[in-house]
């Protein structure tokens, strides 16, 4: 039970930075974790579509629309027509928001780096299953 705690206080710690980055920046917490599942979609190549974001936060049609208004008014995503399907809007997230986030959390991420250099490829490598384990826990299996 140790390790459940101590997970669940780093996601409580990594809840007030984001909620922190979002008061900083006249955001709702919410829009910080649809930034951050744009920013998860883009490094896995999946198409970013408020189908895709509202799904991964929870949140109805409304709810998702609301989101991506605010971060677009923000100037923080841009809806942009699917090359391959032009009926298919695909929501990216913008380079001054990327600089933000990378402003304000570098220190931060910069600090896990230099505690995952301490770890041997064996510790990295029983961290990532953990880690990986724990997000599939957490992950709701997808509705048919």
């Amino acid at each position: 039970m140790e390790l459940v705690h101590l997970l669940r206080a780093v996601t409580v710690e990594f809840g007030l930075r984001q909620a922190e980055f979002a008061a900083r920046n006249g955001m709702h917490p919410t829009d910080v974790r649809a930034l951050i599942c744009l920013l998860d979609a883009a490094r896995a190549a999946e198409p970013a579509t408020a189908g895709l974001l509202g799904a991964r936060l929870g949140l109805n049609s409304a709810g998702t629309t609301a989101v991506i208004d605010r971060l677009e008014r923000l100037g923080h995503v841009a809806r942009i027509r699917d090359g391959h399907d032009r009926r298919r809007v695909l929501l990216r997230v913008e380079p001054e928001a990327i600089r933000l986030g990378r402003e304000f959390f570098a220190a931060l991420t910069d600090g896990l780096l230099d505690v995952l250099d301490s770890f041997d490829p064996a510790e990295r490598d029983t961290v990532h299953r953990f880690l990986t384990a724990a997000h599939a826990v957490f992950t709701p299996e997808p509705r048919p």
